[in-house]
């Protein structure tokens, strides 16, 4: 028999995303689905230039076009098969959408305070799931890279949240060395959120490539995009000067940061790797924040889900 200890627990719960540790989120989760109601009551109708696009609308019937209708609205197939002018008429969705874009390429599974990128991912996604479903509204996640190409379609209640819990604990335990970039998820999420669904990418940044910003473009158009950004303390300034064995991938490197030039290339690789996501965001001016693996993401995520994160738009 083998007794596992504290510490091995730790350190499991550090590398590995753990169920019960995501399910525990819930009572921390009503904070953020304050923020989410904030931010919402805090739209005036009607306004323009919002960074909130609002519910989403469903088709519900056609009837006989009546003056002061919309004429964007008119149904021209049932007007030419039946002759007589015809408009369609739309109904709100009582619930908006949240959806997840969680990224699990090999990067994300990786970190040297605390716990994985990928486990602090996945507490941030548990966190907002949580939220969502305690709001009234639906949550759904899309996963890709690592191997990863499943989907959770937004559906209302505890139990939609625990199926994306459940997903981001499987994905995790699946992922693969296999890359993917930041585009192809994107062109998924196309297909999956409504128009005025609320789309959340967690990421570190390092899957974004260049053919990303026109289905982002497309994407923004109907739905509301934000970004949570993954770091390590090691990745935003090189370690103390020596000698460091880095593996990856099955491949062992050294590194000498003794060496003023390596020190300088280490920092200035990771930040090119993070700033091509932001900059995509600050293409479409789109808000987003940064969490470490050694913070506490509540604080962070209230602001981003409340609108207290300033847009910025690149020049």
């Amino acid at each position: 028999m083998v007794v596992e200890t504290d510490s091995a627990r730790t350190r499991d719960a550090a590398v590995h995303v753990q169920l019960e540790t995501l399910i525990a989120l819930r009572l921390r989760a009503r904070s953020l689905a304050s923020a989410l109601a904030r931010r919402v009551s805090s739209v005036p109708a009607g306004a323009h230039g919002s960074r909130f696009r609002g519910r989403g609308v469903d088709y519900r019937e056609s009837r006989i076009y009546q003056p002061g209708d919309d004429i964007r609205h008119m149904d021209w197939r049932v007007t030419a098969r039946s002759g007589r002018p015809h408009t369609k008429l739309f109904e709100e969705e009582r619930e908006r959408s949240v959806l997840l874009i969680v990224d699990q390429n090999p990067s994300l599974h990786f970190g040297t305070r605390v716990r994985f990128k990928s486990v602090q991912l996945a507490r941030a996604a548990a966190l907002v799931a949580w939220a969502t479903v305690q709001g009234g509204d639906r949550v759904g996640a899309l996963g890709f890279g690592g191997g990863i190409h499943a989907e959770i379609k937004p559906g209302g209640g505890p139990r939609s949240a625990l199926a994306v819990l459940r997903a981001l604990r499987d994905w995790d335990n699946a992922a693969s060395d296999t890359i993917s970039p930041l585009s192809e998820a994107l062109k998924r999420a196309r297909r999956l959120a409504k128009p005025g669904t609320r789309v959340l990418l967690l990421s570190d940044g390092f899957s974004a490539d260049a053919d990303a910003l026109a289905p982002l473009s497309l994407l923004a158009q109907h739905c509301d995009i934000a970004a949570v950004i993954l770091s390590d303390t090691l990745e935003l300034s090189a370690p103390p000067p020596g000698r460091y064995a880095v593996r990856s991938g099955g491949n062992t490197r050294l590194f000498d940061f003794a060496r003023a030039n390596v020190r300088e290339q280490w920092s200035q690789t990771f930040a090119e790797r993070r700033d091509g996501l932001l900059g995509l965001l600050q293409k479409r001016a789109l808000p987003s924040i940064r969490i470490d693996t050694r913070d506490e993401p509540d604080r962070e995520l209230a602001r981003l889900l409340s609108g207290a994160v300033p847009l910025e738009k690149s020049a």
